[in-house]
């Protein structure tokens, strides 16, 4: 295709034009001529747009010029029109919006990639009868040996049934088929077949802070509880079968490329159980030597085995540094555990866990290694008393002069942190990472603590009023989604995934503010905030045009953005609507079975929409026929089994 070489003035609506071009070059008395006047032309240009640059000095432009994947102009469309040549490739937004491209600063892309099309995923499902019949279909098509794994993105908020399924429901969707439902970090569901897989009978031991359900014959009921601990729900899931190398490969490739199907650029990686290092890295190490990475990835080191977190940051510490890596793949530093037993969990059903009364002496040994052979950390930290028995540590280390020296360190989570404790953090020179797990498990902690500790959990308005670093991020996969708008949502609305409020007006942060907390955010805990995280010359060519205007489209519209086009140092790595086929090509799916493959990853679009509605009919029809024959009220009710109603 041609296409003229200057640009119209950005119309307020989408402007009817093509929407790439191989424009031709400029004439030479704009341009000037030769070798020199080549080289300075773009690689890709982005006109006709509404950029949002997430830079207080240019806030807004029309175009954006990438060459040798950084950015190396914006302005209007005239103004970057002599940098278009014949080897420019040109992108007409329509007048949609361009962002910076998103930084995620809490999730498990690493573990997430390498099991990515074993999952069959209810992110975005919004009926449970949706949802099983997913696993009905999936059931039929899965080979013998392999199991059903639906792990997290979904709560029963979600579904217009407003409830979990039932291990009856799982096991006549799937009589022979193992399926293992994850739920948040509370409990897991797993059919007959899956109990037989896991090994699981009427001896099998209750593990440590775990609860394998039994009924009244003492025989496993396929209930799995974290009481509070998820190490049952997690090594149960580990018994599953696992990828071969070649097909982790391909999966964490179709992984990364939904994650660029929602405008995500990069990501920092928080390790976390069941990742050991180097072994679980060795994909993403081969994708980034060969260049195929789609994502920036920062990652952290997690100790594995309580009792050898030492052990491991010395061998660690001893063979490789925070920084080692290119822009494309680094490492960031260690955890997000530093010792085990100064973990706390986040099961919102049950009571906070009280930790180790001398667990200090270990977590002080790990972090004073760590600071004097210069590497940062993050800390898992869901509960304020968590919070402050580490931060007296750090003010001991810190009456030394060790600490924090010049590495960075930040709390993770943080839903109960004080007004005191925040003060003390910004004292320390430390930042917090925050994750909207409270979209999901929200209405669990307004139950149990009430409505002024949801309405700041955590306080993020607070966290910014003290001028600490904030980042923003989901914590995904098992847990939340990772679609990065839900979570925008979240920050912007205060409200869960089932549209509950639990932020009053006060503590949720503009559009703007939350867009820099996914952008920007993500980069200053990596120390990369010069060049990425803002659209400016100089800076990574990372950016997203969207289907819909963040800033301006109603609230209750955010979580159903996605990208149009993504772009990762200037090569479009994800492109629909009008740009399909405009994006680098992925290897087809494997296996063929992949839920995946069939279903794709997160479920959204206008068949959702009509299937919720099927759903809630059909849920009304059957509480009136109940209704009739007594066994129900007369009035609607939203029917939660009891059991798991968090």
């Amino acid at each position: 295709m041609s296409g003229p070489t200057t640009s119209t003035p950005m119309p307020d609506m989408p402007a009817a034009s093509m929407p790439v071009a191989g424009v031709g070059p400029a004439t030479a008395q704009r341009t000037g001529t030769g070798a020199g006047a080549e080289a300075a032309r773009a690689d890709l240009l982005v006109r006709n747009a509404k950029v949002f640059t997430g830079d207080p000095g240019r806030p807004h432009a029309r175009a954006v010029a990438i060459r040798d994947g950084r950015i190396v102009a914006l302005g209007d469309d005239h103004d970057l029109a002599p940098l278009v040549g014949p080897g420019t490739r040109v992108v007409d937004a329509l007048g949609r919006r361009v962002v910076p491209g998103l930084n995620d600063s809490h999730l498990h892309v690493i573990r997430g990639g390498l099991n990515y099309v074993l999952e069959l995923r209810w992110d975005g499902v919004r009926s449970l009868r949706r949802a099983l019949a997913m696993l009905r279909e999936q059931a039929g098509r899965t080979p013998k040996g392999q199991w059903i794994r639906v792990v997290g993105g979904w709560t029963a908020e979600q579904f217009a049934e407003r409830r979990m399924p039932t291990v009856a429901e799982l096991n006549a969707a799937a009589p022979d088929t193992p399926v293992f439902v994850l739920h948040l970090y509370q409990s897991a569901l797993m059919n007959r077949a899956a109990v037989r897989a896991a090994g699981f009978t009427r001896d099998t031991p209750d593990p440590r802070g775990g609860q394998i359900v039994r009924g009244r014959d003492g025989e496993p009921t396929g209930v799995l509880l974290a009481a509070p601990s998820a190490l049952v729900l997690y090594s149960t899931l580990a018994k599953a079968p696992a990828l071969d190398e070649a097909a982790r490969r391909t999966s964490t490739r179709h992984f990364l490329r939904e994650l660029n199907r929602f405008g995500l650029t990069s990501a920092v990686d928080a390790a976390g159980g069941f990742q050991n290092f180097p072994d679980n890295y060795a994909t993403v190490i081969d994708l980034a030597r060969s260049g195929e990475l789609s994502l920036r990835i920062a990652y952290h080191l997690f100790p594995q085995t309580a009792g050898q977190e030492l052990a491991d940051l010395t061998r660690w510490t001893e063979t490789v540094r925070p920084g080692d890596g290119d822009e494309w793949l680094r490492l960031n530093g260690a955890g997000e555990n530093l010792t085990w037993a100064a973990a706390d969990f986040e099961n919102f059903s049950e009571p906070r866990p009280e930790l180790a009364a001398d667990y200090e002496g270990e977590f002080e040994k790990a972090v004073r290694l760590l600071l004097e052979n210069g590497w940062g950390f993050r800390l898992h930290a869901t509960y304020d008393e968590t919070i402050r028995r580490d931060l007296a540590v750090f003010e001991k280390l810190a009456a030394e002069g060790l600490f924090p020296g010049d590495n960075r360190w930040l709390f993770d989570h943080a839903e109960t942190v004080s007004p005191a404790s925040l003060d003390r953090i910004a004292a320390l020179g430390g930042a917090l990472s925050v994750q909207n797990r409270m979209s999901f498990q929200g209405t669990a902690f307004l139950d149990r603590y009430g409505a002024e500790a949801a309405a700041h959990a955590p306080p993020v308005r607070a966290m910014l009023d003290r001028g600490l670093t904030v980042a923003a991020g989901t914590d995904a996969t098992r847990v939340s989604s990772y679609n990065p708008w839900v979570a925008l949502h979240w920050l912007v609305t205060g409200r869960t995934v089932g549209g509950t409020r639990l932020n009053p007006a006060g503590n949720p942060v503009g559009r703007e503010t939350a867009l820099g907390l996914y952008t920007r955010g993500g980069a200053l805990l990596t120390g990369e905030q010069d060049v990425k995280g803002v659209l400016r010359e100089g800076c990574h060519g990372d950016l997203a045009i969207l289907s819909e205007d963040f800033l301006t489209v109603p609230e209750e519209t955010i979580p159903d953005i996605e990208a149009v086009l993504t772009v990762v140092g200037g090569r479009i790595v994800y492109a629909s609507a009008e740009y399909e086929g405009l994006d680098e090509a992925v290897p087809p799916i494997s296996p063929q079975w992949s839920p995946v493959a069939h279903f794709g990853g997160y479920q959204s679009g206008a068949r959702q929409a009509e299937l919720v509605t099927e759903a809630a009919a059909e849920s009304e029809l059957h509480r009136q026929w109940r209704a009739a024959r007594g066994s129900a009220p007369r009035a609607p009710q939203p029917f939660l089994d009891p059991c798991f109603e968090h």
